[in-house]
């Protein structure tokens, strides 16, 4: 088959949320999709001349000659999905994100390769549900010809892109709030930062043009600093402090000189008859960068019920967000001038990049240094916990016993040290769970955490994992999928591996494999993930299949069939897996 290359401008687009219609109703929404794909997607791909390339269940790769088609493509079905989802539930919503680059790609028959492609399918991936995310370039090809308005969302490292890729995002509907130039430097003294992350919630711009939605908007924000709240790390400006600002067009860097912050979150909040729009955006007040924005649609009927809702998901998604941020601010400090803090912040890069034994012992390193600088730093201790979990399951130490054991006795420190920070209660409940110590008293850890801070996204996928190993797997199934939801584009952990995993123990073994592949795209360096797809494989008759895997599996580790499984606490559980990952491991010898 012959090769060509060229230049086009590539759309990526997939179906939010895809796992969770399929598992609520899949006739409903398998019929759904291709009333769409009939309806919407189809006519408006052949009306601005796109191809497709390819689908799959969930998504679908477009090629079109001209960037501006590919953009008006994108918006057009946008508006159109917007407009079918009125009315329809939440939680049944079909809703898609896109991606759309401009680049060089490769010809092969009707598909097509390259960078050009990869981008795309990264830019998709940090698009909110029912948003279009486009890269620089394509934001200069069209910014003159087309009237829509573009967000810059900053740099953002993606997976397997060496370089940073400038992200933009299509305002579908909202005009971008112009920031009003300051004529003469402000007269207020600058503060200085605190010695932890800050951030200052401004109140949030009513363009409704109705002074009734007024004390909705005030009253969201007092929400969300409140939820903020609650994250221990995080050091929040008080209410009062941060309305003093209300009414005014600020400068976002003049908010951080003056109120001693790094970080300024600002919204806006419209009203169109019975239901209203929220939206938010995270900037780093230092550098004016923007980190994250994202939107809010729902019904005016229970007003204090929307407030609760985009509350916890605003304060779910900023969490990781700050400590991507915070990560790559340490990362630029001089060696010479590290805290116990920036060394957490160094190894913390483990729940961002999952990978390879070396980089697991590296943090290790790391952490050692950080309590020897602070022998109280709970977080430290707790991480170093978690740490011993993964080396443990993942059959990458010498001395299980003692690597438990370590483990353990870190849990226990940390406890003492920082029994009211979810983050720390998270960790430990996590690895008193995993290295077999009392699972009620872990469950009740983690529901501490989680009763301390409910937008908790990694809390709630420690919660998971909990009751995945007290025999509850469709109760875990429900607090990952909670995790995702409050951060829908974090990938720290390998969540589609859990949910896997709990499909496997409610003997959905075709579902558990789909989710088990799915999480090696994202993380094929871990063991465990092998080790079920090969279980489930065997139970499914697939034994060839499972024979692949567990060779696989050998690269990475050479423990294949773990020696203590005493983490499952329901025996018919532990037999399922171990049953068939012994009859996959005998298969491949």
């Amino acid at each position: 088959m012959s090769q060509t290359r060229r230049l086009a401008a590539i759309l990526a687009a997939d179906v939010a949320g895809y796992s969770r219609l399929m598992g609520t109703d899949e006739e409903g929404t398998l019929a759904a999709l291709k009333a769409i794909r009939r309806e919407v997607a189809d006519p408006k791909i052949k009306e601005h001349h796109g191809r497709i390339v390819k689908t799959t269940g969930d998504g679908l790769l477009l090629e079109f000659a001209s960037v501006v088609d590919a953009v008006r493509c994108a918006v057009e079905v946008q508006r159109e999905m917007t407009e079918r989802n009125v009315g329809v539930p939440p939680d049944r919503r079909i809703e898609l994100r896109m991606g759309i680059n401009l680049g060089d790609i490769i010809k092969d028959g009707r598909d097509i390769y390259g960078d050009g492609v990869n981008v795309a399918a990264r830019l998709e991936a940090l698009a909110e549900p029912g948003g279009i995310c486009v890269s620089r370039v394509v934001r200069d090809q069209v910014r003159d010809k087309l009237a829509f308005s573009f967000e810059d969302m900053g740099e953002q490292q993606v997976k397997n892109i060496a370089r940073p890729i400038r992200v933009h995002r299509v305002l579908l509907s909202t005009q971008p709030r112009p920031s009003k130039p300051t004529t003469e430097e402000s007269t207020k003294p600058s503060l200085a930062l605190p010695d932890k992350p800050s951030i200052a919630v401004l109140p949030f711009q009513n363009m409704s043009g109705d002074p009734e939605q007024e004390y909705f908007a005030d009253g969201m924000v007092e929400e969300i600093i409140t939820a903020l709240s609650r994250i221990r790390w995080l050091f929040v400006i008080a209410r009062n402090s941060s309305f003093t600002y209300k009414g005014q067009s600020v400068d976002v860097k003049q908010v951080g000189r003056e109120l001693g912050v790094r970080y300024v979150l600002e919204g806006s909040v419209r009203k169109a008859g019975g239901r209203v729009r929220i939206t938010a955006q995270l900037i780093d007040a230092l550098t004016g960068t923007h980190l994250w924005a994202d939107r809010f649609d729902g019904s005016l009927e229970d007003i204090f019920e929307l407030q609760d809702k985009v509350a916890v998901s605003v304060a779910g998604v900023i969490e990781p967000t700050l400590q991507a941020a915070e990560i790559r601010r340490s990362s630029e400090r001089p060696t010479s001038d590290l805290t116990a803090y920036d060394l957490y912040l160094r190894a913390l890069v483990i729940f961002l990049r999952p990978g390879e034994k070396e980089q697991y012992l590296k943090s290790l390193e790391t952490l050692r240094q950080a309590i020897e600088c602070d022998p109280l730093y709970g977080p430290a201790l707790a991480l170093d916990a978690f740490v011993h979990t993964v080396l443990y399951v993942s059959g990458w130490t010498n001395d299980a016993s003692a690597t438990r054991g370590d483990g353990v006795q870190l849990a226990r420190r940390a406890l003492q040290v920082a029994a009211d920070d979810p983050g720390v209660l998270g960790n430990v409940a996590y690895a008193l769970g995993c290295f077999g110590e009392d699972i009620n008293f872990a469950i009740e850890l983690i529901s501490r955490a989680l009763a301390l801070n409910p937008s908790f996204a990694q809390g709630w996928y420690w919660s998971g994992w909990l009751r995945l190993w007290a025999g509850q797997p469709e109760l875990g199934i429900s607090h990952f999928e909670t995790s995702l939801r409050l951060s829908p584009h974090a990938r720290q952990s390998p969540i589609f591996m859990s949910i896997g995993v709990g499909h496997f123990f409610a003997r959905r073994f075709d579902d558990g494999a789909a989710m088990l592949l799915r999480s090696l795209q994202e993380h094929p360096g871990f063991a465990p993930t092998y080790r079920f797809l090969a279980a489930c494989y065997v139970h499914m008759g697939r034994l060839d299949d499972a024979r692949n895997i567990v060779q696989r599996l050998r690269t990475i580790t050479p423990l294949i069939v773990p020696k203590d499984a005493m983490h499952w606490r329901n025996p018919e559980h532990r037999e399922l897996y171990l049953s068939g990952l012994r009859l996959a491991a005998d298969e491949a010898t």
